[in-house]
């Protein structure tokens, strides 16, 4: 294809889920064509895998402005602005309606296998950037199909690579031949078999972010309901219980994330689980029926029945060799972007504004937005999703003077600095039992305190991600 032709092409959003939508709500809003290409059946198909699950954002915070106004001459009713709807709510009341507005922009069924630039592979440098992307998809029906893009915005988020057990970032020893012991979601205890696989039996957690919270919030409610009748939860933590452990509880500025943190916190109070602190697993080992988790150290849990993991998402890059990507050593996110976001530095509310400067590559008007921009980093709300797509849109569209005015006020977490990724005790917060202070690793049995009451929106969350 001539490369004076590249401008008449439509952008390429790769991911029909918040971002990738509201994106190409921008574009529409901008008269600029885009083709947005989702793996899955419907819209939002990552969020309806957690559609049991409550954000801890409100309405009023998870529906794009531009989103909105392309929805409002469909007769589209927005929700109470002020209540915290499900993933499922997100899904079949704001996405799946945006999708539909958004009519044959979007295609359903189609996974991008990969990206490049028309005859070029990444090693190529000569007249590179004149050249069209080529957009290669597999279609549900068995089809291949390539396509061509003027831009592409990669919003494809990182739901379906989620991390694995291991303390090492690779999967424990025995992960895989335990697999069907383990799950890597927050379960659905309102199903009734997904609550039989769970009630009355010992249930390992490793993770300490919202899921985390969540599923020991969910474990022990399930205790409750039960009258006990075995029902255990036992949460490996590879950090020690600090101050910000629990998150900013009463102190936060999201209720329903602040009360999340707090219904974890009482179910270690109350004896619904046991918290393991210093835990990174090495092993995990076959026992019957049941499995052990083993840990880099030696130290083994007592025997468990299931196992949840949730020690965070990573970015699936596979489809993304031939893109001239670049990435923070660490994090995978751009490089730009990629010391803003840094979990040992920043939470959820105190992250910069950024938009299409941070998120830029040498690859030219390719762009990773949303979850997926984040790379590993665990502290990304949807409306900094909402901020960088409305950024990358109007770079596109050349009106640099908008791409560059970045705007976002976010609500403060309660905690003091970032989520701290492992265990750096310093003596004064060692002293003080502050934001940083690393016990010994133990089991911890916590005092039962007055905790806050849960929120009206629900306690349990999306994580960061909603």
């Amino acid at each position: 294809m001539p490369a004076s032709s590249t401008a008449a092409l439509p952008v390429v959003v790769i991911g029909a889920g918040p971002a990738g939508l509201a994106a190409a709500a921008h574009l529409t809003a901008r008269g600029i064509e885009s083709l947005v290409l989702e793996a899955g059946p419907t819209a939002a198909s990552a969020v309806r895998g957690w559609s049991h699950v409550r954000l801890f954002s409100t309405w009023g915070e998870v529906i794009d402005p531009a989103a909105e106004k392309l929805l409002a001459p469909t007769g589209w009713t927005a929700p109470d602005p002020a209540t915290c709807p499900t993933g499922g709510d997100w899904a079949e009341r704001y996405l799946q309606p945006l999708a539909d507005a958004l009519g044959d922009t979007v295609r359903y069924g189609a996974r991008v296998t990969g990206v490049s630039r028309a005859g070029r592979d990444r090693i190529v440098d000569a007249d590179r950037e004149a050249q069209p992307f080529v957009v290669h998809v597999e279609h549900s029906d068995g089809r291949e199909e390539r396509l061509s893009a003027r831009a592409v915005i990669d919003a494809s988020g990182t739901w379906s690579t989620p991390s694995p057990a291991g303390g090492s970032g690779l999967p424990a020893l025995g992960e895989k031949s335990a697999a069907d012991r383990i799950a890597y979601r927050v379960p659905d205890l309102t199903d009734p078999a997904v609550r039989a696989r769970y009630a009355g039996r010992r249930t390992a957690v490793i993770g300490t972010g919202a899921s985390a919270f969540t599923a020991l919030a969910s474990l022990a409610g399930l205790a409750k309901a039960t009258d006990g009748n075995g029902t255990k939860a036992v949460w490996a933590l590879r950090r020690g219980i600090s101050g910000s452990t629990f998150g900013g509880g009463s102190a936060d500025q999201l209720p329903a994330r602040g009360a999340l943190g707090l219904a974890a916190k009482a179910a270690v109070e109350e004896g619904h689980a046991d918290a393991v602190t210093g835990f990174r697993t090495e092993t995990i080992e076959r026992d019957g029926d049941q499995v052990v988790l083993v840990a880099e150290d030696g130290r083994r849990l007592d025997p468990v029945d299931e196992v949840i993991v949730l020690t965070g998402f990573r970015p699936d890059l596979s489809f993304l060799s031939e893109v001239r990507l670049g990435l923070d050593e660490r994090l995978q996110a751009p490089v730009e972007l990629a010391p803003l976001i840094d979990p040992n530095q920043h939470s959820c509310g105190t992250v910069h504004p950024h938009g299409h400067n941070e998120l830029s590559h040498p690859e030219r008007d390719f762009y990773l937005v949303g979850m997926k921009s984040y790379g590993r980093a665990p502290t990304f709300l949807a409306m900094t999703g909402y901020e960088q797509v409305r950024s990358v849109a109007a770079a596109l569209a050349g009106d640099l003077a908008s791409a560059d005015q970045v705007e976002l006020t976010l609500p403060e977490t309660g905690v003091c600095g970032g989520s701290g990724l492992f265990d750096t005790p310093t003596p004064d917060t060692e002293a003080d039992g502050g934001c940083c202070g690393t016990p010994e690793p133990q089991l911890v049995t916590l005092t039962p305190a007055a905790t806050a009451p849960a929120a009206s929106c629900g306690t349990t969350a999306g994580g960061c991600g909603s």
